[in-house]
């Protein structure tokens, strides 16, 4: 089982590219998280390029309409995806102004990382960090504590 998290644009803060490179490098070992950046645009181009970025992908639009997941929850999920063999699962941050209704209805999921909304540069950064926290978890290693 692979995590492939798809984002619009590269990160222009410091602080996200600072926390992009720590979460990748920390991921490295476990060999089962990628990040490709898609071309920045509006909302309708961006959505297009996410999907067609993720086909055969079981996906989750990370939407601040979407379910609040527990760090439980999420390695719950990724054991019940190991036993399934789903092989990719994509993660869907889009542009600024967020996703289109067609990519939220072709998605499996819908997650919100907070009632708040947020900058899609923190949230990625977010998502990695849980994605981490997860493989640590499933790895039976004690960061998540």
């Amino acid at each position: 089982m692979q995590f492939l998290i798809l984002a619009a644009g590269k990160p222009a803060l410091g602080y996200a590219r600072e926390g992009v490179e720590l979460y990748l490098n920390r991921l490295k070992p476990f060999g089962k998280a990628e990040l490709k950046l898609v071309r920045d645009g509006s909302s309708k181009d961006v959505s297009e390029r996410l999907l067609a970025a993720s086909e055969g992908c079981l996906r989750i639009a990370m939407d601040e309409r979407g379910e609040l997941w527990t760090t439980e929850k999420l390695v719950k999920l990724a054991r019940n995806w190991q036993m399934r063999s789903v092989r990719r699962i994509a993660f869907l941050i889009g542009a600024s102004d967020g996703h289109t209704e067609k990519l939220r209805s072709r998605c499996d999921h819908i997650l919100a990382l907070s009632k708040f909304t947020l900058q899609h540069e923190l949230a990625l950064v977010v998502l990695l960090e849980q994605l981490y926290r997860c493989h640590t978890i499933l790895a039976g290693t004690p960061y998540h504590r």
